[in-house]
């Protein structure tokens, strides 16, 4: 699989603030990426067990729909205290408005029911790369941390405010989102994706 510098890749993803993500780490290997939301695309339910299940049907089904390759990420985050949850389900604890508020005010509840005020946690990624032929890649990367309340900074996306990387302070909705997207689990996963060899400098 090879992709090379002018090529267009469909970003499968709805969330401007991934898509935002994305598109800042494919800027310096000349691909053209456009979302597929902003294609009209139908977001496919998500019914895998995993970050790489759900990122390799969000994939396929941009790369069959728009006949372009497609790069989908399904990300999430894992709290040690609530046993990994809410995991694959981060988007769905923010409900259907895609509040994170909400889901942030969950997690410190149900830390409180527990006696706890933080938690280890991790941010997951897994980005996988799609064809229209059906060939697919997966990467995965992950970053570890802990969990501040009340949530802190107005960067970043999701649960930003509330996650601290190991051996920082601030928040990742603190942070320059540049320095974010240096250390995130989805540069981390995407730096194995440019290890791949799958962006190409050759026309």
């Amino acid at each position: 699989m090879r992709l090379p510098r002018g090529s267009h890749l469909v970003v499968a993803s709805h969330n401007e603030g991934k898509v935002r993500e994305i598109k800042a780490l494919l800027g310096p290997h000349g691909i053209v990426a456009v979302s597929a939301g902003s294609l009209g695309l139908p977001e496919p339910e998500e019914t895998g067990l995993t970050f790489a299940a759900n990122a390799e049907i969000k994939a396929h089904a941009s790369a069959k729909g728009s006949g372009h390759a497609a790069l989908a990420d399904d990300s999430g985050l894992c709290v040690e205290a609530l046993d990994g949850a809410p995991g694959i389900y981060s988007a769905r604890w923010a409900g259907p408005t895609k509040d994170f508020r909400i889901a942030m005010t969950r997690i410190h509840d149900e830390l409180r029911h527990k006696g706890l005020t933080t938690s280890a946690a991790k941010f997951v990624c897994a980005l996988c790369v799609a064809l229209p032929s059906g060939e697919f890649q997966t990467f995965e990367g992950e970053v570890h941390g802990r969990l501040t309340f009340p949530p802190r900074g107005d960067h970043g996306f999701g649960y930003d405010p509330i996650f601290i990387a190991d051996g920082m302070e601030e928040t990742f909705a603190e942070i320059d989102p540049a320095k974010k997207h240096a250390m995130s689990h989805r540069a981390k996963a995407f730096e194995k994706l440019l290890h791949s060899g799958i962006f190409t400098e050759s026309l």
